[in-house]
């Protein structure tokens, strides 16, 4: 089973009520809605790193009115079989991938990280069930080899990390945007398209590419706070123009397509 180590000193942390200890004396407190922060000062790009409250907010509005229904229901089909007794989801956002896996694995132990503070409390708030942490993917939190399966959702991809604290031979799905995933907001917001080229299977080091999905599905959004929700939960909510953005506060309805590639990778 996982085993969360302390993110100073690197030894076992372990929880006596709602504190965790090491045996070097560093503590850290769980918060009242069961989150522990295990993000340290040192470890931060910024006050305060991740998706802000706002970007959070809107997600969860988004995810909840089931419009990404069909990726989780991907992610499901993907992962079930593995019948995995450990899943973490690094880059978790505010749970609602995990909290829907979860929902058809009863006997898995489940873990979420996530390096926004806020998106952590909401995830908490999702679900009681799992065990989520306020931390970086790039320096999990957790000593090695003690998951079977590890979700990347959007998120950023720490092979190392990641091939760390899987054991051998465990899945890794990497879940990303596909080349044409979302022309239509990105039409609506940029006055040109630059279509870059994309990796989207890359080799990492440590995995095996087992096989690969391309998901894609119609979304139609009739209320102008739905379209503005969608583009708070994509990097270009921080690129845009204003104009861009001014742009996305007057329409009012959008018809889309998701277009989402699932990588299933192996530890080797």
């Amino acid at each position: 089973m996982p085993k969360v180590c302390c993110p100073v000193c690197g030894a076992v942390l372990n929880r006596e009520g709602t504190a965790w200890r090491c045996g070097t004396g560093h503590s850290f407190d769980q918060a009242r809605q069961g989150y522990v922060n295990l993000l340290p000062v040192f470890q931060k790009h910024s006050k305060q790193p991740g998706d802000t409250r706002e970007q959070i907010a809107a997600r969860t509005a988004f995810l909840d009115a089931g419009y990404y229904a069909p990726i989780a229901e991907t992610v499901c089909r993907l992962v079930l079989p593995e019948k995995p007794a450990s899943v973490l989801d690094a880059g978790c956002g505010e749970g609602y991938y995990l909290t829907t896996l979860g929902e058809r694995l009863p006997d898995s132990q489940l873990w979420g990280v996530d390096i926004s503070k806020e998106a952590v409390r909401r995830a908490s708030v999702r679900s009681k069930r799992a065990n989520w942490l306020v931390a970086t993917a790039a320096h999990l939190p957790f000593l090695d080899g003690g998951f079977d399966c590890l979700l990347s959702m959007f998120a950023l991809t720490a092979e190392a990390e990641f091939h760390r604290v899987l054991r051998p031979g465990s899945l890794f799905l990497q879940v990303l945007a596909g080349q044409d995933h979302l022309m239509a907001l990105k039409r609506l917001i940029y006055p040109e398209i630059l279509n870059r080229p994309k990796d989207l299977h890359p080799s990492l080091a440590g995995f095996r590419l087992e096989g690969s999905q391309t998901l894609e599905f119609p979304i139609a959004l009739t209320e102008p706070q739905q379209i503005l929700n969608l583009l708070a939960m994509t990097p270009h909510w921080m690129r845009i123009t204003k104009a861009g953005a001014d742009r996305a506060r007057s329409a009012q309805e959008l018809t889309d397509t998701a277009q989402v590639i699932f990588n299933c990778y192996r530890t080797i």
